[in-house]
């Protein structure tokens, strides 16, 4: 069985091919390969009758999961480096999403569109999804709240702040991670505004802890973003390990998340 160590904008996978071979490890084993290869997220490329390939995700701390944008994208460059296609459809969990080629040796998905009802979420109860009842610090003085949330295949909550270096997010994190309020965890953004076009983000990944990037985090930074009218539809996402293009299309209401792939090494086992 191949296995690649890939990263996209930094945010790191160890990938398995299990299209000839099966791969069912448990949670424990996906730690163990998580840890061993230093992987944000622990994937297996499996078959998939109806398009090129299903994809299949655990976070570092064992857990199935349904969607990953920047490992879909890692994904799409390998299928695309196979194929010799323009364009390579992946299932997974959450949905199928179409990979090409962009400029630049960059590569681009289409993350479908956002989920904004309280329930795609979820959340425990319903609530304008603009700003939940989360609050950090002092209640009658909190430092943070009221994020903003939506789902990408997998929920986000996004935090507006003046300096994202001004929070210790691995301490923050997991308070909001397993708030009450989101039944299933969450993923946590701390998005800052620079101009209409360009936001930073760090992001505290459910099951994963502070990641370099993330994928389907940047694209829900922006979709909260334009929805709040802090930024346009397309912006530059500065994040920790390098820069993702998101764009929410306005004539489809689909989310392009453009950015690059990098093969750090390659073997069999």
């Amino acid at each position: 069985m191949k296995v690649w160590k890939m990263n996209g904008a930094g945010n790191a996978f160890a990938i398995f091919d299990a299209r000839e071979r099966r791969f069912a490890p448990d949670a424990e084993r996906i730690r163990a390969i998580a840890a061993e290869m230093k992987a944000d997220q622990v994937m297996s490329i499996e078959r998939d009758t109806m398009v090129d390939a299903f994809l299949r995700i655990w976070n570092a701390d064992g857990e199935e999961v349904d969607a990953c944008g920047n490992g879909t994208r890692a994904v799409a460059h390998l299928l695309l480096e196979e194929t010799d296609s323009p364009s390579v459809k992946i299932r997974t969990n959450a949905d199928v999403l179409k990979g090409e080629r962009a400029s630049g040796n960059l590569v681009t998905i289409d993350m479908g569109s956002p989920l904004m009802g309280w329930e795609d979420i979820p959340l425990s109860e319903k609530m304008d999804v603009r700003g939940v009842d989360v609050r950090i610090g002092p209640m009658d003085k909190p430092y943070l709240s009221r994020p903003a949330v939506v789902s990408m295949g997998n929920p986000h909550a996004v935090f507006f702040v003046d300096d994202v270096d001004a929070y210790n997010i691995p301490q923050i994190g997991p308070l909001v991670e397993w708030h009450p309020v989101f039944p299933e965890g969450v993923n946590v953004g701390f998005a800052q505004i620079i101009d209409r076009q360009t936001i930073r983000l760090r992001v505290w990944e459910r099951g994963a802890g502070l990641t370099k990037a993330c994928g389907t985090g940047a694209c829900a930074a922006l979709v909260c973003a334009a929805r709040a009218r802090k930024t346009d539809r397309k912006a530059k996402l500065i994040l920790d390990g390098g820069d993702l293009i998101i764009d929410w299309r306005e004539d489809t209401d689909h989310v392009l998340m453009t950015g690059p792939v990098e093969l750090e090494m390659s073997f069999e086992v």
